[in-house]
């Protein structure tokens, strides 16, 4: 099974956009989105710690409120989705991976959870693996995963995926080539497929989390 990175990205469609998820699920694929949280504690699905790359403001996500998001991204063409708007596209049908982008408090994390406790589909992973401990602390039955960079040493890969309570770990397509990796019994996925000819490479053999195609 694969996953769209971002929802489907082209000249028709953005990254982190209703319009883009949506397509996605039209053509039958689950997505890996990426959440922050906004000054007055609303979820949205969005990159980037700043609004800098997408709308040339110096602002950080964490320091304004979605409403003034939402007007930029609307005046931008880009608007912004919270997460709720996108669970209910989904219709509990598809995979959501959510990538928790920043460290969240507990009490931020039980947000998360009591905003998502619904959706069944949804799956939570973070680079910054306490996020991941401290959903498992609130719910045990979290469907959770790990997320690894092209850095990280094999040995610390294989440590880590050995909780039991971790249902997933992603890694760069770098680790495709390793064979202690895909001797891991674990659910993986590798990231980010980028052209045509990666995917047909690597498509029957991995789960992929893929883009531009």
């Amino acid at each position: 099974m694969h996953l769209i990175h971002r929802g489907i990205l082209n000249k028709n469609y953005q990254e982190n956009n209703l319009k883009s998820f949506k397509a996605s699920f039209k053509k039958g694929y689950g997505i890996e989105t990426d959440i922050h949280l906004t000054k007055d504690h609303e979820f949205i699905c969005f990159h980037d710690f700043t609004l800098n790359r997408i709308f040339k403001k110096k602002i950080s996500v964490k320091n304004i409120n979605y409403s003034q998001i939402k007007k930029i991204s609307t005046k931008y063409k880009k608007p912004i989705p919270l997460l709720k708007d996108l669970l209910i596209a989904s219709k509990n049908m598809y995979t959501l991976f959510i990538e928790i982008k920043p460290s969240f408090s507990k009490k931020i994390l039980q947000k998360l959870l009591n905003e998502t406790s619904k959706f069944s589909k949804c799956v939570f992973i973070s680079f910054k693996h306490e996020n991941i401990y401290n959903l498992l602390k609130i719910k045990s039955n979290t469907k959770v995963g790990l997320s690894f960079s092209p850095t990280t040493s094999v040995k610390r890969i294989i440590k880590k995926s050995s909780n039991k309570k971790i249902n997933y770990i992603i890694l760069d397509k770098f680790f495709l080539k390793s064979k202690k990796i895909n001797n891991l019994k674990i659910k993986k996925y590798f990231y980010t497929i980028k052209t045509k000819s990666e995917f047909k490479k690597y498509n029957n053999y991995n789960n992929l989390i893929i883009e531009n195609l």
